[in-house]
């Protein structure tokens, strides 16, 4: 009887250790292929000329980086439940670490460049551009340094044995890091700013439009795409800092919270790239139109301020610059 006791306590205890390496490999795969489902949806809705934008090329490249993260998450998820006694590589849960950390620097670097279809640098004066583009460049390399303390300590609390097995010390690495804190904070910070500027201006350059009879629903619908990118992420942050400063233990939710936000920032990028993709595609001016369009589009204030594009009035329909065709 004592027996069967122990063997189910065993059972028990197995189950729970490796319940949230199965919690990870089903948000893996399920985000996976949704990011997979909408890869090809942007190579189907886009063209040849938007395929040499640079946003275009930073979604295709914010893509492979979270595919990377979903197979090297998913090596060490999937070696903890098949291998318990042996688990993954230092080297792979290293690497793991780097991209489930460093990536969001380069997600809202994307959404960053919205402000340059407000602002485009050929045609605004270096003293606006640094004044506007100063402060995010500090805070993205604030955060930087900051990452890469983190995965300095990561590299410091994971120690070997004599027969090389993977010893993850977590709960030093997690719980009230001051450089994981720190990091977060910066992100809400940075995309506050960056969605802030962007909204404002474009309400700004919307409200002569919005006198003579409404906003065309081209903005409103950059509003709110806009809008949306900014409000998901800032409350996934928010509560991955309520977990980081709560939760000794990172796999009781906020390690897989922070999988999720990584995905779900991603996603919000991509999905608006797809929307104004489609957009392209069914509404695309003649090819004369549009090359005047481009040519007439920027143009330098007339009067003081830090704008450097401004809606243009092309008989009873408004032009704006695209912010996801930089």
């Amino acid at each position: 009887m004592s027996s069967v006791i122990d063997s189910e306590a065993t059972i028990n205890a197995f189950i729970e250790t490796t319940r949230p390496n199965f919690d990870y490999i089903i948000t893996i795969t399920a985000f996976s292929a949704c990011l997979f489902t909408l890869f090809i949806l942007l190579l189907a809705l886009s063209t040849r000329e938007s395929r040499r934008r640079v946003v275009f090329r930073l979604n295709v490249l914010a893509i492979c980086i979270s595919l990377t993260t979903s197979i090297l998450a998913g090596v060490s998820s999937g070696k903890a439940i098949i291998d318990p006694y042996n688990p993954v590589l230092t080297n792979i849960f290293i690497a793991a670490s780097a991209f489930v950390y460093f990536p969001p620097l380069l997600y809202d670097s994307i959404l960053l460049t919205r402000i340059c279809a407000l602002y485009p640098p050929s045609s605004t004066p270096p003293v606006t551009l640094l004044k506007i583009f100063a402060f995010p460049f500090c805070v993205k390399c604030a955060r930087a340094v900051f990452i890469t303390l983190c995965i300095k300590n990561i590299i410091k609390s994971v120690t070997t044995t004599a027969t090389g097995v993977l010893v993850q010390d977590v709960a030093t690495i997690w719980f009230r890091n001051p450089n994981i804190i720190s990091e977060w904070t910066l992100q809400i910070v940075d995309n506050t700013y960056s969605v802030s500027l962007f909204l404002y201006n474009l309400h700004v350059r919307a409200r002569p439009l919005k006198s003579r009879g409404g906003i065309p629903n081209r903005i409103y619908q950059v509003f709110c795409v806009s809008a949306g990118n900014f409000v998901f992420p800032i409350m996934l942050n928010i509560t991955l800092l309520i977990f980081v400063t709560s939760d000794h233990t990172f796999n009781t939710g906020g390690g897989l919270l922070l999988l999720i936000n990584n995905y779900v920032t991603v996603m919000g990028v991509l999905c608006a790239t797809i929307w104004f993709s489609s957009l392209d595609t069914s509404k695309e001016p003649p090819s004369d139109e549009l090359l005047r369009l481009k040519l007439n589009l920027m143009r330098p204030p007339t009067s003081g301020g830090m704008g450097g594009g401004e809606m243009m009035v092309i008989g009873t329909g408004a032009v704006t610059p695209d912010p996801w065709q930089v």
